[in-house]
């Protein structure tokens, strides 16, 4: 047998992976936003269309919340002008009594009889009521005030004389 002599061979040397990195440079690689824009699409718009949505629930029931806000308010504004009509007939009935003594005529009582009648509408419809009906009652009694208030003018007027 002949022997030969031992040749040193190198071992195979293992090389490194290269994936992720651009070829031949060892950085890594740049992200490709052109394959992801497809996926983001649809999202964006399911995002949008929850937000929407939100949006409109949230106004709707703001809405809700304020009608009897508003109502409650329509009423307290009628009950404070029919306050404010009694306080005034008052006024001018001890002024027309001043003035013109008790014949037995009261030219304030079919005021303080229409307002009466105002406000037992106002107890058992105020309710039901719309805003625009709440809203007539409460132009007409400050309609019947200024009413009043001319007649007082004249009685002053009448008095001065």
């Amino acid at each position: 047998m002949v022997e030969t002599a031992r040749v040193g061979v190198k071992p195979a040397l293992r090389r490194k992976s290269r994936a992720g990195q651009e070829f031949a440079r060892g950085r890594p690689a740049r992200a490709d936003c052109r394959a992801s824009n497809h996926a983001t699409g649809p999202t964006l718009a399911i995002a949008l269309l929850i937000f929407l949505t939100a949006t409109v629930l949230a106004a709707l029931a703001a809405a809700l919340l304020y009608r009897p806000l508003r109502r409650q308010r329509a009423v307290r504004e009628v009950l404070d002008a029919a306050d404010a009509l009694e306080e005034r007939l008052r006024i001018a009935r001890a002024e027309i009594a001043a003035v013109a003594g008790d014949e037995g005529r009261d030219p304030v009582g079919e005021a303080m009889r229409e307002m009466l009648r105002q406000r037992l509408w106002l107890r058992d419809h105020g309710r039901q009521a719309s805003l625009n009906q709440l809203g007539e009652v409460r132009a007409s009694i400050d309609a019947a005030r200024g009413r009043i208030e001319q007649q007082l003018v004249q009685i002053e007027q009448a008095r001065l004389n």
